[in-house]
């Protein structure tokens, strides 16, 4: 697998910006890895489990909206847009925004290339009618898409409070390369998690049965596997902490006892309550979610809350 004696060791079909990634992670004080490597096969389907979990009130909240809000979207975007959703997964929530839009062409966009054509294949039974384009590439890089829907109009569709997982700094930046890709015609429809009580924010990413700590502790397993890692996976635990000053949950990999470990051939170290922070999940209130959109070039005109004030779904226009 070594192509010098100075290469890294990983598995021939390693990505080299996850080995990047990983590397510059756990080499950092304190360690920290980007969370969209998450998103191999296996964390695709820990993630689909965790949002039918009863704690998960995100999923939960944002699929009852878009579900019970179909004729106002119908009025406030129209119909015969191009859709381009980005992080699509599953799409489970998706046939909602369609079947109340009709757009005319839908890209969904997904790092997990098999987990995204699974999800399409299956929206193209359900939409026989409908031109559905998978684009496979992470949303945070460059993007070019489809020539076939050149010239259309276009809503971009963001759900989940993905949004939250990014640094305020990161999230402008990715709100304003949305608004270039789309076009000046745009909409975009975000979902974005409200602050509310902590320990139900707590519970939604530290579940009972344990599925988000095995979701958590998949990325070790993916590390191990693609970058010829030897990391110990029942030395680490999961947490969920709110960080209130920042007002956001974040999830960390706790090593009980010291550690030392290779991954592609480099040597690391922990020691015992060191962590890896692994995914941050910001808040917004009302008055954050539309500064936010404002400096990402997006113009709020339509909001959507649940009774209980979770969880928002946002329509906004290029600004």
């Amino acid at each position: 697998m070594l192509l010098t004696d100075d290469a890294p060791l990983v598995t021939p079909a390693a990505d080299p910006a996850f080995l990047r990634d990983i590397l510059h992670g756990l080499s950092q004080q304190p360690k920290a890895t980007p969370p969209i490597w998450f998103y191999d096969r296996r964390g695709s389907e820990l993630f689909e489990a965790i949002t039918q979990l009863p704690e998960y009130y995100p999923t939960q909240t944002e699929t009852a909206l878009l579900a019970s809000h179909g004729a106002d979207f119908a009025t406030a975007v129209g119909r015969g847009r191009a859709v381009v959703e980005f992080g699509a997964g599953s799409a489970r929530k998706t046939p909602h925004l369609l079947r109340a839009i009709d757009p005319c062409a839908y890209v969904p966009i997904d790092i997990s290339g098999d987990y995204l054509l699974a999800s399409s294949a299956a929206l193209e039974m359900a939409f026989p009618g409908l031109t559905v384009l998978p684009l496979v590439g992470d949303f945070n890089a460059a993007l070019t898409l489809p020539t076939a829907i050149g010239g259309m109009a276009r809503l971009g569709f963001f759900p989940g409070s993905t949004i939250g997982n990014l640094e305020p700094d990161g999230a402008v930046d990715l709100l304003r390369a949305m608004r270039r890709l789309l076009g000046d015609d745009a909409m975009l429809m975000i979902g974005m998690d409200r602050v509310k009580d902590s320990d139900r924010m707590i519970a939604a990413y530290d579940d009972a049965a344990g599925v988000t700590a095995a979701f958590n502790r998949n990325l070790l397993a993916r590390i191990n596997h693609e970058l010829e890692g030897d990391i110990p996976l029942d030395a680490f635990v999961h947490r969920a902490v709110w960080n209130d000053d920042k007002a956001r949950i974040e999830m960390h990999l706790e090593a009980v006892k010291p550690l030392r470990f290779k991954v592609a051939g480099q040597d690391f170290s922990m020691e015992a309550g060191e962590t890896i922070h692994t995914e941050s999940s910001h808040k917004y209130g009302p008055r954050d979610s539309r500064l936010l959109l404002r400096s990402g070039h997006w113009e709020p005109v339509r909001e959507w809350t649940d009774d209980e004030g979770l969880f928002s779904l946002i329509l906004a226009q290029a600004a």
